[in-house]
């Protein structure tokens, strides 16, 4: 009888180990599981993050970009001043100080106004659709078709 109860007992006892170190090795399963889930979660943080940031970068970018289009201060002083013939407004018309977002009456934009040799006066090429328009001893940089004025230079004619 001894013996078998000896015998059930570490049956029992085999069981039970085994039985634990089954669940043991299952929650270590799930808990790798657990693990690699939670490593890919991170990850795709991760990239979010990244792709954020990468955007951030990009727009910035642009606006450097823009600003660095306008390549003119909306209002600026001359650097030198050259001598240019006298200067008569146009009839009905007296010499003012314009300003960033007026626009200039269409006779200010007729060829007698206009400045096509920008080099000479050491301006820079303006960009399309626009022309540098004289007005007192002032240059103006305005839209073509509208006349509405982006930049000032003042100063620049004696």
């Amino acid at each position: 009888m001894k013996k078998i109860l000896t015998a059930t007992m570490a049956a029992v006892l085999t069981a039970t180990t085994l039985g634990a170190a089954g669940a043991a090795s299952a929650q270590s399963r799930n808990d790798h599981r657990y693990e690699q889930r939670q490593d890919r979660r991170d990850d795709r943080q991760e990239r979010r993050e990244d792709r954020r940031d990468f955007r951030q970068d990009q727009r910035q970018d642009r606006r450097e970009f823009r600003q660095d289009q306008r390549q003119y201060a909306r209002w600026q002083q001359a650097q030198r001043r050259y001598n240019a013939p006298r200067y008569a407004p146009p009839r009905g018309y007296a010499t003012r100080n314009w300003s960033y977002g007026q626009r200039m009456p269409a006779y200010y934009r007729s060829n007698a106004y206009v400045v096509n040799d920008y080099n000479r006066y050491g301006l820079r090429a303006p960009p399309r659709g626009y022309q540098y328009v004289r007005s007192g001893n002032d240059v103006v940089l305005a839209a073509v078709a509208g006349g509405l004025i982006t930049a000032v230079i003042a100063g620049l004619f004696n």
